[in-house]
This record gives structure tokens, C-alpha cells and sequence, in this order.
């Protein structure tokens, strides 16, 4: 677990300078802060490096010469510092779109608590992280429209188009292959190397199935069973999917406090004195929770003749992997426009069923696994 996390910058007048940090007890030595600045002067790139420095472990980022920040996170000596580099790599650019008036040094202790459960984040808190990151929701909107394209080309558009300036290509690249989004391939006669979609992410929201099978078990009263049913019918006969329900959808699940009490909520219809028993798990403001949850509409509140009140989901959400078959249709349209060379296309199309094949596979796993249980 995490000990502790510090923003750093170099000043070329006094050196290393501690901006924030948290908890305020944490102490780095100057000469430690000047081993973390020279171990990434080594290496010249933006990035993560590891280094153990005394008793400590450490995992630092840095930005880049363009801004000079260096993030860094204090771990025990079990801790594995390449376990957190996805989520160092995630902060860096909330911290780079905050740096005006040190806008982001309130935000310290929530990018701590964020970082600190990056190793057990499950499949969809990993990809509603992933689709949030600005570069990486302009990367895979793109693919959405052309499916394959070159990794230089796709460099200049980003450093074109994206506001903060700051990316490193390599290590977004690696996170979206990582999460089995994208394929990187080389293709033979072309300069550079080819950025195939392999899998889009379905975000929507979908009935809370397994509470409306059986109500009764989850904990709802008999009394209160039909109300519940014809709720949520309702809410879903008027839904539609969109891209601003899909964003809230991800702020939800990238929000720990929030995302704890919604895997509650997806098992047990809870009194507040049963979620009064999440404050162990973290969840420290459960108010204010619940209050997100039910001006989201994820929840509704139904109340018994004693008064007492029960906390039901209204609709339970989806972030999940699914096959882009509409790029099939894509790729017709480019053979017949000629807009992508035919070895390029007869690439992606073998890609394509490579990754169609591993996804089926994968679900049948997931199947097996869930009849087991």
C-alpha cells in the first residue's frame, strides 16, 4: 500500500522543490529528491522510473521538459512501483491540466487515494479510467472513424489537436494495447508502424437484473416489491444511451467512494445502516454519495410504513469490451476509395478476426466461470 505521494519541480535558481504533498508528514531528503531528478535526467524521456533510496521504494513521472513535474509515490518495500505506472501516467495529466494558480494541489489527497487503488482496480473501473484520459478518448474516437493508422500520423494530429500539450505517444499506446483496445503492428513497405481498433468500449446502462429476480432475498419488503419493479420499468422505457450519460457514467466509476457503494448496491437493497458499515471500506462521505447516486439515477429510495428507507438501485451500467464489427464496413469503404493501401486493409481485416476469436473465447471463459459459481 502507498505510503505517500509528492509533486516535485525543479528550480534551476534553488534546485528540487517539494510543491505539494500528502500526508504532510511525508519527508524526502534533498539528496533523494536529487536522485529522482538525476535518475530522470539520465534516461532524457518523459516517463516512469523506479528507484529504491534508503528504506524507501519509489515509482516517480515525469512530465516532460515542458512543464517539469515530477510525480512521486512513496510505497512500501512489498509494493511493486510498475504496478502503478498506468495510474502515475493518469494523474500527470490531471495535474498538467490544473497547473494554473496550482489549481491541483487541493486535488493531493484524491489523486493519492486514486493511485493508492490502481493495482485492484477491476476491468471496468481500468476502462472507464482509460476512456476519461482526454488523449485516449481522442484516440480511439478517431480509430472508431478510420480504424487503422499510422503511429507518426497519429502523433503530429495529437500534437495538432490536443490542448495541454503534453502526451508521451509510447506510454498511451502501451496502456490502450494493454487493455486490449488497440493492436500495434508493423506492416511490411510502410515508414511507420500501424495502430489498429481492436475492441470499442460499450458504456451504457442496463436494469439492475439480478435485484428485480428476486427483491425479496436482496432485502426490500414484500410491500414495497411491486413499487420497485414498476420504477425502474419506467425509468427504463424513457432511457436512451448517449455520450453525456456514457461520461457520467465513467466520473461515477472512477470515483472510489462512489464506485464501493454501487458494488454494494449491485448485490443488497440497503437500509442506511447497512451502508453506514462501507465507512470501513473508505467511504467517509456516504451523504454525499447517495446524493450523487440519486441525482444520477442510479439509485431511488422507497420507504416502508415505519418509515425506514431502503437504498435500490434504479439502473445498474455496462463498461465493457465489444467486437467493433462496424469497421467491417469501414474497410469496404476504404478499399473502394483507395484511401488506405490494399496491404494495409488485408492487414486489419486479419487483426480483426484475430481479435474476434480471442473475445468470443474470452466470454465463453467468463460463461463457464459464472455457471460454476
Amino acid at each position: 500500500m502507498p505510503i505517500g505521494l509528492a509533486v516535485m519541480k525543479w528550480d534551476p535558481r534553488i534546485g528540487t522543490k517539494i510543491v505539494t504533498r500528502y500526508p504532510e508528514e511525508i519527508k524526502l531528503s534533498d539528496a533523494t529528491l536529487m536522485q529522482i531528478y538525476s535518475t530522470h535526467e539520465y534516461s532524457g524521456e518523459a516517463g516512469m522510473i523506479s528507484l529504491m533510496a534508503g528504506p524507501l521504494n519509489i515509482a516517480s513521472y515525469y512530465t516532460g521538459p515542458d512543464k517539469g513535474y515530477y510525480i512521486i509515490l512513496l510505497l512500501t518495500l512489498d509494493d511493486d512501483p510498475d504496478s502503478f505506472e498506468g495510474g502515475l501516467s493518469d494523474i500527470s495529466r490531471i495535474i498538467l491540466q490544473n497547473v494554473e494558480d496550482d489549481a491541483f494541489i487541493p486535488m493531493t489527497p484524491s489523486l493519492f487515494r486514486r493511485l493508492s487503488v490502481y493495482p485492484t482496480l477491476n476491468q471496468e473501473q481500468l476502462l472507464a479510467i482509460t476512456y476519461q484520459d482526454e488523449v485516449k478518448r481522442m484516440i480511439i474516437n478517431r480509430l472508431r472513424d478510420e480504424g487503422v493508422v499510422t503511429k507518426s500520423e497519429l502523433n503530429i494530429w495529437l500534437k495538432d489537436k490536443y490542448r495541454y500539450g503534453f502526451f508521451e505517444i509510447d506510454a498511451i499506446l502501451f496502456d490502450l494495447v494493454r487493455r486490449e483496445i488497440i493492436k500495434e503492428a508493423s506492416v511490411k513497405d510502410m515508414p511507420s508502424e500501424l495502430i489498429f481498433l481492436i475492441n470499442d468500449l460499450l458504456m451504457l446502462r442496463i436494469p439492475p437484473s439480478k435485484l428485480l429476480k428476486n427483491p425479496i432475498e436482496s432485502g426490500l419488503p414484500e410491500t414495497l416489491v411491486n413499487d420497485y419493479i414498476v420504477t425502474v420499468k419506467k425509468y427504463f422505457q424513457n432511457y436512451r444511451p448517449s455520450e453525456e450519460d456514457a461520461q457520467t457514467l465513467i466520473e461515477l466509476t472512477v470515483n472510489p467512494q462512489v464506485y464501493e457503494t454501487i458494488r454494494l448496491l449491485r448485490t443488497t437493497i440497503a437500509t442506511k445502516n447497512v451502508l453506514e458499515k462501507l465507512r470501513k471500506k473508505g467511504v467517509d462521505d456516504i451523504d454525499g454519495v447517495l446524493k450523487d447516486l440519486w441525482e444520477h439515477k442510479i439509485i431511488n429510495v422507497f420507504r416502508d410504513k415505519r418509515g425506514i428507507e431502503y437504498y435500490a438501485m434504479l439502473s445498474d451500467f455496462c463498461i465493457s469490451l465489444i467486437y467493433p464489427k462496424f469497421l467491417l464496413n469501414t474497410v469496404i469503404q476504404e478499399y473502394e476509395v483507395k484511401s488506405k493501401t490494399d496491404k494495409v486493409l488485408v492487414e486489419y481485416l486479419n487483426v480483426l478476426e484475430d481479435a474476434y476469436y480471442e473475445l468470443k473465447s474470452k466470454k465463453k471463459a467468463i460463461e463457464k466461470e459464472a455457471e460454476a459459481e
